[in-house]
């Protein structure tokens, strides 16, 4: 054990100070993105939903998630050593335990917004027809059973007993794997079994608050930096390249977005410009401190291009109710920036790993292969879990009454406006 005296003052600073930059893309971030974009009956109802899902994530893993995942157990899951924090922080003395430079409280903090923001991502493509309650079923075994798992396979670095992925050489600097794809699988596999929302094959569903989706945004990129930044749990060179990384990316994807929504539309969108954001956003999350300005720029176009084909087309085109197109945007936009991280991130492109053609292709292989068992693993998972809800509660869905008259008055007896 620690006293304060040990630690380094800078760096504690930064991790906190970045802890809260990622609580602020949760709340009020993505409970406005997410609110403003679905119909005015529905608004509050997903503002709960988000609050509810990401606060279950934050004590699930206070309670028993970190030791699950930062703990030796074995290469996929951790054990219970440290269930209830216990031993991080002994008060009576003022001590506490120390992970580099920064005490481990200030650590459990920051990667326990990362997994309370990773539970509320979820909502957006069950919003307006599913039950609280079963909302927060399903998050909580996927969280137990897939965000656990995934992230002790990628994160945890013990030398003893490394995460498999983490052995493997897989590369996520701040969470395209563990977070985004993580969740975007569990979204696309949770819509495809609740099922679609009341017309939405028959009429358009606009979004009723876009200013309401702007500021969510707005809350969302400023809180990236600290998503992206804090990764690097210290004041430092690799923190100020993500910084960089992060602000260079979220710009040119919004730009891609709106180019290509001139090109086909000849018109562009505030929500357009909105997704191309967060598209290039997702890109670079893996890859932020691995690359360089150049990088970030190419792995930014190519993931909201590939974003923009997924959300556009497919979805339309399969009629998938991805609500708010967290697979099209997190999901897809997850895969492609860790695969692309396997390439951009060796120097002859202006990253940090040195090796040759040969490395690249083996890289880009293990890449391949955290992207695939993340997919594989989360839909598994996802499935099983959406099986438990129909098994308990018969009916996940509220009923056709309750959706026609929106969930703000038909199960919270509220309205916005």
């Amino acid at each position: 054990m620690h006293s304060f005296s040990d630690i380094n003052a800078l760096d504690t600073f930064w991790v906190t100070f970045t802890s809260l930059l990622v609580l602020l893309m949760v709340i009020p971030g993505m409970a406005l993105f997410y609110a403003g974009m679905v119909s005015r009956k529905n608004t509050l109802s997903v503002v709960i939903q988000v609050t509810s899902a990401f606060v279950v994530g934050l004590f699930l893993w206070v309670i028993f998630g970190y030791s699950i995942v930062f703990t030796e157990f074995n290469s996929i899951i951790g054990g219970l050593d440290k269930i209830g924090l216990k031993g991080t922080v002994n008060l009576s003395q003022e001590t506490f335990l120390i992970i580099g430079n920064i005490p481990e409280l200030s650590f459990v903090i920051f990667q326990g917004i990362f997994a309370g923001l990773s539970c509320a991502l979820i909502v957006g493509a069950l919003v307006e027809r599913i039950k609280l309650v079963c909302l927060l079923v399903f998050v909580t075994i996927w969280f137990v059973f897939s965000y656990l798992p995934v992230a002790h396979m990628v994160w945890f670095s013990s030398e003893s007993h490394p995460g498999w992925l983490f052995k493997r050489g897989a590369l996520d600097f701040a969470g395209g794997t563990v977070v985004h794809i993580n969740a975007g699988a569990a979204a696309i596999v949770g819509a495809l079994m609740i099922g679609r929302r009341k017309g939405f094959d028959k009429e358009i569903l606009k979004p009723h608050n876009l200013i309401m989706t702007y500021i969510g945004v707005a809350f969302l990129w400023v809180g990236w930096f600290g998503f992206n930044s804090g990764s690097a749990l210290e004041m430092s060179f690799n923190a100020i390249i993500s910084f960089f990384n992060t602000l260079i990316a979220g710009l040119i994807g919004l730009l891609t977005w709106a180019f290509i929504d001139q090109i086909k539309h000849k018109k562009i969108s505030l929500l357009g410009l909105c997704s191309g954001l967060i598209s290039g956003l997702v890109g670079i999350t893996p890859a932020a401190a691995y690359v360089g300005f150049l990088g970030a720029i190419f792995i930014s176009i190519i993931t909201t291009v590939c974003c923009y084909f997924v959300v556009e087309l497919i979805k339309h085109r399969y009629k998938i109710d991805d609500s708010l197109d967290v697979f099209g945007i997190h999901g897809m936009g997850g895969v492609i920036g860790a695969l692309l991280t396997g390439i951009f991130c060796f120097q002859f492109f202006g990253g940090t790993q040195s090796g040759g053609f040969i490395d690249l292709l083996w890289q880009l292989w293990i890449q391949l292969e955290g992207v695939l068992i993340t997919l594989i693993w989360s839909c598994s998972v996802s499935f099983v879990g959406i099986k438990i809800l129909h098994l308990v509660f018969k009916e996940p869905r509220v009923s056709l009454e309750q959706e026609t008259q929106g969930l703000d008055i038909s199960l919270h007896s509220e309205s916005i406006y």
